[in-house]
């Protein structure tokens, strides 16, 4: 059966799936002969490269860096197709995550860092549905205040339509430019190069530790309800995780955002900036959340002034 060569098609039936244990790359000792449970062979000047579990490189004696998972694209992809290679590994470039790409007869095969196999799962099965997760970039800004201005041109809180220009546009413009903007927390969900969801997060204080205020939050209006919001938040908790941030904390409804591990911040000894707010503020603590937080929650100096 010939191989798959459309790009579309194979990004949104690759189907990937990790292979048990963790993999290795090794020098083969030179004239050795090639013995134990090999995976992948690379024959360079310098020397044999091999590919194998690690277990198996251990009882081998062979020295490695690099500990990996296998994930195996479970498409018949054509070995002359133009384009899967390289979408997938710019899919994985832009989460950060390195990417080793071996190309069978059959399927190719990824060896990501073992500690981000999840994470690759993650990105490689929103590629599949057309989703590309990013850092924002300051040329991105015109499309993103425009998608906000969408998002956000019915109120989220009484239902009714804005009249003028919402105030979340004129916000962004403020935290894009504000000193507790971080940038690798402003982050744009990309379809086909069109930028059809954003969220941010800035610098946020209790007293005088620092957590993140989450929002806004915008997703195309023709686009909700697929997994876009979703998939921002969740690459909002792993950036802000690895990046050694407490907590965030947001505004929002209580119906969806406790999906995300969000809990009423006021159980959690922080008290909003406004007590109208209620449960509706919210707070995810993040695994370097220390004990004994006590005090209200200070957002960045742009949200003081809506």
């Amino acid at each position: 059966m010939p191989g798959e060569t459309d790009l579309e098609t194979l990004l949104e039936s690759m189907h990937p799936v990790v292979r048990e244990g963790d993999y290795v790359y090794a020098l083969w000792p030179h004239g050795k002969p090639l013995e134990g449970d090999i995976e992948a062979a690379v024959r360079e000047a310098e020397g044999l490269t091999v590919v194998l579990r690690r277990d198996e490189a251990d009882r081998l004696g062979l020295h490695y860096d690099f500990v990996a998972a296998w994930i195996t694209l479970q498409i018949h992809s054509a070995l002359e197709a133009v384009g899967l290679t390289a979408a997938v590994s710019s899919a994985l470039t832009h989460a950060g995550i390195s990417c080793n790409v071996l190309a069978g007869f059959h399927h190719d095969h990824l060896l990501v860092p073992a500690a981000e196999a999840g994470r690759a799962l993650d990105v490689l099965r929103l590629l599949g549905r057309g989703i590309v997760l990013r850092d924002e970039q300051p040329e991105d800004r015109p499309a993103i205040l425009a998608l906000a201005a969408k998002a956000f041109s019915v109120s989220p809180v009484t239902g009714e339509p804005v009249q003028g220009t919402p105030a979340e546009v004129g916000l962004l413009r403020e935290l894009f430019e504000c000193d507790e903007y971080i940038p690798n927390l402003s982050v744009v969900a990309e379809i086909a190069g069109e930028i059809v969801g954003h969220v941010i997060s800035t610098r946020a204080w209790v007293g005088d530790l620092e957590l993140l205020g989450l929002g806004p939050i915008a997703v195309e209006p023709t686009l909700q309800r697929r997994g876009i919001g979703s998939a921002l938040m969740r690459e909002t908790t792993l950036r802000a995780t690895a990046a050694g941030e407490r907590g965030i904390a947001l505004l929002g409804s209580t119906s969806y955002y406790p999906r995300f591990g969000y809990v009423p911040a006021a159980t959690v000894g922080v008290a909003p900036p406004d007590a109208a707010w209620g449960d509706h503020f919210q707070l995810l603590r993040l695994p370097a959340w220390p004990d004994g937080v006590r005090g209200t929650f200070r957002y960045a100096a742009p949200f003081e002034r809506l």
